[in-house]
């Protein structure tokens, strides 16, 4: 494959819309926007609002077999994965290239089980919070995805660069991607869930001590499962997390105490329960995440 022409896009929420909305937007690529039947009927009644802008895609139905991706971007919530897994079969060829935008740090090996490492970059979406009301979606532009190659193999990182590069999507290479992966992991599952339960926005948390030092204890459980993991370069993970949350902009929410304040499900299971998990692996007490676990999910029965 000298170059990435025709591209899936599964997930269009509050992430997937940015970067859908860039590609559709280059003329030389074929986009198609996976959906399943009740959501091509939903977003063609009533279609995504993004900045004020109707998004209009062109959409494809899982079972269609016309069509064979250079590259498929799944930017679902975690309890959609495997869905996705299972929707995406008829559009992977040998050489697909395969993106999670994806919270967390195990959703690329949960999709190499079924498709195999070797089609899997790993990646993230770092930036301000876009907010989501309903079928509208804000967000201020400053954001990009932070991917890699975990092999010497860098010939789908290159591929994928220079798509990025012409449609104007803004991304970051780094040296470690794990490493990468790991500190945004870190991220998420301290302010994330932190700011779900206390209903605190960045501006709130950063400015709040007693809740900083508690964001600190839950990202100290991270911190040490990531060690355990193999994870190169921790000892730095505690400045380059802050150096993160302090940046971010202070009106913005989390993804997950938006999810609390529409009473939708939260990616609970894929923060605490998956720390809880690993920390049961290594014989590493989470005490911290399992308060989180046990008073997000007493949230979630109450809606």
């Amino acid at each position: 494959m000298e170059e990435i022409n025709n591209i899936v896009f599964c997930g269009i929420g509050a992430i997937g819309s940015i970067y859908a909305e860039k590609i559709q937007n280059y003329e030389n690529c074929d986009l198609k926007v996976l959906v399943d039947k009740d959501r091509l009927e939903r977003y063609t009644k009533n279609p995504i609002c993004f900045n004020g802008k109707e998004l209009k895609f062109n959409y494809i139905l899982p079972d269609a077999k016309d069509f064979k991706a250079d590259l498929i971007i799944i930017a679902t919530k975690f309890d959609g994965l495997e869905d996705a897994i299972h929707n995406i079969k008829n559009f992977v060829k040998e050489n697909t290239i395969i993106m999670s935008l994806l919270n967390g740090v195990t959703s690329e090996d949960i999709i190499a089980k079924v498709y195999g490492k070797e089609k899997l970059l790993y990646s993230y979406v770092i930036g301000h919070s876009a907010m989501r009301n309903g079928r509208n979606i804000i967000h201020d532009g400053v954001n990009k995805i932070v991917f890699g190659s975990k092999t010497p193999d860098n010939s789908k990182v290159k591929l994928v660069s220079e798509f990025f590069d012409k449609t104007n999507i803004n991304y970051e290479i780094p040296k470690d991607i794990i490493h990468s992966l790991w500190l945004k992991y870190l991220l998420n599952v301290s302010s994330n869930q932190t700011s779900a339960i206390l209903r605190m926005n960045f501006g709130q948390m950063q400015n709040n001590k007693k809740c900083i030092d508690f964001i600190s204890e839950v990202a100290k459980e991270v911190s040490k499962i990531a060690k355990a993991e193999g994870v190169q370069g921790t000892e730095s993970f505690k400045q380059e997390f802050f150096e993160t949350f302090n940046s971010m902009t202070p009106e913005g929410k989390t993804s997950m105490l938006q999810d609390v304040e529409a009473k939708r499900k939260t990616e609970v299971d894929m923060f605490a329960s998956t720390v809880i998990e690993f920390g049961q692996k290594h014989n590493i007490e989470t005490p911290y995440n399992k308060i989180l676990k046990e008073l997000i999910e007493i949230t979630e029965a109450g809606y």
